[in-house]
């Protein structure tokens, strides 16, 4: 059965990394792409890596037909989404890239995001896609909010840690290496090349960062009380990837067997052996997550480090395998492509 497919704010680079996977998806056809700016033009004028595809011209979102769409993914800035997806028919199923369905509390997204939402009826009913701890409200949501990338990654090293309450959970410290195309498509001067190509900097320090409210609201609900962890972002001069190392109180050997037992059966997350460290090289243009392992010096401590895609398993791989999911299909379909290297 064949799949059509929307793809909402398509000249981003969410929007054509879904482009890329879908080109190859078995099942899904896409039918509309939109982007505002760049209404009118082919979708190989914005991407010439895309030329060889035979893909819909971009449009304005209100020129598309949704009646003849069964899923849309929405790669739209925080805030565009809440108003577009209540008015589309019922039958349309959504997959929201962006922020505005990933908490569920009305109030903690007005804190984190600073406006209140205007689609609190959709918000409650919005299933968090974080795939592998969701996967069965996922098959039978028209509604999936799409995880933070910086939060996918700090999520696949210590849900299952905090669940099985193997770690200190007031003692847990985050420290992110992103790679720039997390900040998006748009210019930017700090984006510049000259501005980023020879410097590591942290932003969003001190618990400013908007991913925290993710963490707040999943760990949280995995601990049944308030878990606040210490997360710190750097961007790196590489154009894809990030690096979580996450220095927790534990044993190690315990941590390990926790994770190795858990993604034992998982197609896209992989436990290295123990004392292995991933590197985002290995996971680039791939929905795979790489996860290892290490003691420290110091007893009971342990350095567990995750790595992924931020733009593939990080969003837009990580937006497919739920739409498969939504749609009846092969979780794995249009997926297992292998990660690019070097």
């Amino acid at each position: 059965m064949t799949h059509n497919i929307a793809i909402l704010g398509a000249s981003g680079y969410t929007g054509a990394e879904l482009v890329r996977i879908i080109a190859t998806h078995p099942s899904f056809r896409i039918v509309a792409l939109s982007a505002d700016r760049k209404a009118g033009m082919d979708m190989s004028d914005v991407f010439p890596h895309l030329r060889h595809l035979d893909l819909p011209k971009l449009v304005k979102m209100d020129a598309i037909d949704f009646t003849n769409v069964d899923l849309v993914f929405a790669a739209l800035p925080h805030g565009l989404s809440q108003a577009l997806v209540k008015d589309l028919p019922d039958g349309v199923k959504v997959v929201d890239l962006g922020a505005d369905f990933r908490l569920r509390d009305p109030a903690a997204y007005e804190k984190w995001y600073g406006a209140a939402h205007v689609a609190t009826n959709l918000q409650k009913t919005a299933v968090y896609g974080l795939t592998e701890f969701y996967r069965d409200q996922i098959k039978n949501a028209r509604l999936v909010a799409g995880t933070g990338c910086n939060a996918a990654t700090v999520q696949f090293a210590l849900r299952p840690l905090i669940a099985a309450d193997v770690v200190d959970l007031d003692d847990i410290i985050c420290d992110l290496k992103n790679g720039v195309s997390g900040a998006g498509r748009s210019l930017k001067e700090t984006m510049l090349f000259t501005e980023r190509a020879t410097d590591v900097q942290g932003y969003a320090q001190g618990g400013k960062h908007r991913h925290l409210g993710e963490f707040d609201q999943e760990f949280s609900d995995l601990a049944g009380r308030p878990v606040t962890i210490q997360f710190t972002p750097h961007l790196v001069p590489v154009s894809r990837g990030i690096l979580a190392s996450c220095y927790l109180k534990g044993d190690a050997q315990a941590v390990y067997d926790v994770l190795n037992k858990t993604y034992a059966n998982e197609p896209f997350i992989v436990v290295l052996p123990f004392g292995q460290q991933p590197g985002t090289g290995h996971v680039a243009g791939s929905n795979f997550c790489h996860i290892g392992v290490s003691a420290d010096r110091i007893s009971g401590r342990v350095l567990v480090t995750a790595a992924l895609d931020n733009l593939c398993k990080g969003s837009s791989g990580q937006a497919v395998q739920n739409a498969n999911l939504m749609l009846g299909e092969d979780e794995t379909a249009g997926l297992m492509m292998a990660p690019v290297f070097p």
